[in-house]
């Protein structure tokens, strides 16, 4: 997608699913087909379209003032001059738009114009912490800067990828299924997890 797209994907995808946040995005491309008709369009407007998306109105309001901001900074509704830009600088351009955090503005520039830019969630997070590549204690934010210093620049895109499959498939919030993952042997959470494990196999057969 366009970077313009990514945005507002990205701004539609908080506090909600992959799949309901595409449905959304699409429904509000069918209902506004071009970037400038979304700009002039009222809140309320907004806010029908991406209903089904939750929190309607507080993404609204922030879709609008998005564009807002970049028309009145640009002059228009394209981002991609940030391909352009030296990565930190893009960063810090994002980041100066309403509600724009490092998340959203790292995947942008990762999934729309291919730079090295590492967004870290809850999934990213969650393993980075279990596998010992930060601390307990990171932030997200800190834990992207960590992890971008780290990971050779070709290969953050597959990074990220992969360490979201890794913590929806197999290293969930509860319960990781350490028996089955592939870094048990090397992963510094793991005894504590497979012990547990063991403990819980251990009571269901004595029951």
């Amino acid at each position: 997608r366009d970077p313009v797209s990514e945005l507002l994907l990205t701004i539609l995808s908080q506090n909600t699913s992959d799949v309901n946040s595409g449905r959304t995005f699409e429904t509000l491309q069918r209902r506004f087909p071009s970037r400038e008709q979304l700009a002039q369009a009222g809140v309320t407007d907004i806010a029908d379209a991406i209903k089904s998306g939750g929190l309607s109105q507080i993404k609204a309001v922030r879709i609008k003032e998005t564009l807002q901001r970049i028309s009145a900074e640009r002059g228009n509704l394209d981002l991609n001059f940030l391909a352009d830009l030296p990565l930190d600088e893009a960063k810090e351009w994002l980041l100066r738009l309403p509600g724009v955090g490092p998340k959203t503005a790292a995947c942008v520039l990762l999934f729309s114009l291919g730079r090295p830019a590492l967004p870290v969630d809850t999934h990213v997070q969650r393993v980075a912490r279990r596998l010992g590549l930060i601390g307990e204690r990171v932030s997200a934010e800190q834990a992207q800067h960590l992890l971008e210093a780290v990971v050779p620049r070709k290969q953050v895109y597959e990074f990220h990828i992969n360490m979201i499959v890794h913590g929806r498939r197999t290293c969930h919030a509860r319960n990781p299924s350490c028996p089955m993952c592939v870094f048990r042997d090397i992963c510094p959470s793991a005894p504590a997890f497979l012990a547990a494990y063991a403990a819980r196999r251990q009571g269901g057969q004595n029951t």
